[in-house]
């Protein structure tokens, strides 16, 4: 039977080989942890890379009395792999479909002029409104809106933040 708690007692303590051993006795089922959660071969096999080196690191962190060794191992992996998701959800390239970031002007198609939501738009200063469009109409992140408008990030998110706010105030 395999001894989780020892195997990660000798990981704090440097021991490659003790490493290499859980790593022969779980990564396939670690993989099948992950892959269930990330769904993508490729990012599971990285996920798993990436917790055998959470679990390297952090070996010396274990608390037997808050559970088990093994669990441990498979908490590290799923967190990992939820990481994983939560990081690609994020980072969603712009397709070909989107022209590329350019330099903005006031000049905005509006496809339904008519509505309240245009007149409270152009209620907005013309820069806080640029920023709203680019992110709810273009679909861009609040680091490209910055980017595009060569405006601190800090600035954009408030910007947008704050236009919310006053768009909220002004449907209502």
């Amino acid at each position: 039977m395999f001894d989780y708690e020892a195997c990660l007692r000798a990981c704090a303590r440097g021991d490659q080989q003790a490493l290499r051993h859980l790593y022969e006795q779980e990564s396939s089922r670690l993989l099948g942890v992950a892959w269930r959660i990330v769904r993508d071969k490729a990012l599971a096999e990285d996920t798993v890379h990436d917790a055998f080196i959470r679990i390297w690191r952090g070996a010396a962190g274990f608390d037997p009395g808050r559970g088990s060794a093994r669990g441990w191992v498979y908490s590290v992996t799923r967190h990992q792999a939820l990481n994983a998701v939560r990081r690609t959800a994020r980072d969603v390239p712009l397709s070909e479909a989107h022209e590329p970031l350019a330099e903005p002007d006031d000049t905005f198609e509006f496809p339904a002029r008519s509505g309240q939501i245009h007149t409270c738009l152009e209620r907005l200063d013309p820069a806080r409104r640029r920023c709203i469009l680019h992110a709810y109409v273009d679909g861009y992140s609040h680091s490209e809106i910055a980017q595009v408008l060569g405006t601190p990030l800090g600035t954009v998110k408030a910007w947008i933040k704050r236009s919310l706010a006053a768009l909220r105030e002004c449907m209502t």
